[in-house]
């Protein structure tokens, strides 16, 4: 398990302006904006996605293009809004072409993602798609398998419940994909009922 860094005097904001003016990796050529994350965390929910798409880069926001449309369908379906949970990726610059984010830039940039996780205290962790379900998996001592075998169970990290799921974007290629999503997050509206959040 990863040993925890505390930053002494660290914030959500003070992590947010070090993204934007983040120039750690090459991604920060090519980028518009850097997308640190947003939302609230009146849940302690936190929905983790790989690395900003194309409108993301545009707005400096995340999950604001399609797929953020499908997530946020699926939030409201479970009775949840942007400002019950926040949003956010491993990697906080869009890798050209929205290709996969490669290794060396999920180690560079998941330093953020980490104290991040440390500020917002979450209860539950929602992985979204196989780059960041391995991070986040890997990150509390769980052996990664593929993302078809983890998706919508439930792990048990010290006071985290880790529950990881497919990415919305992949559920807008493969349409069986948005039922699956659908289970999982039902899965989190029961988890949300049982502790109470």
């Amino acid at each position: 398990m990863q040993t925890q860094i505390f930053s002494f005097g660290d914030s959500k904001e003070k992590i947010e302006k070090e993204i934007k003016m983040c120039k750690k990796c090459p991604l920060h050529k090519t980028r518009k904006n850097a997308v640190p994350g947003e939302g609230g965390n009146r849940k302690r929910i936190m929905f983790i996605g790989e690395a900003p798409g194309r409108r993301e880069d545009e707005l400096g926001r995340p999950f604001v293009g399609a797929a953020g449309k499908f997530l946020d369908e699926l939030l409201d379906s479970i009775g949840l809004g942007r400002e019950d949970v926040y949003i956010t990726n491993i990697v906080k610059c869009r890798p050209p072409g929205n290709r996969d984010p490669t290794e060396l830039e999920i180690k560079i940039c998941s330093p953020y993602l980490d104290r991040q996780i440390n500020i917002l205290d979450p209860r539950i962790i929602c992985p979204l798609g196989r780059f960041s379900a391995k991070y986040i998996l890997e990150r509390y001592g769980f052996d990664m398998e593929s993302i078809t075998k983890v998706h919508g169970k439930i792990y048990k990290a010290d006071k985290i419940l880790i529950l990881p799921m497919y990415h919305p974007a992949a559920a807008l290629y493969h349409q069986y994909l948005k039922e699956e999503l659908r289970k999982s997050f039902n899965v989190l509206k029961n988890i949300i009922e049982e502790e109470k959040l």
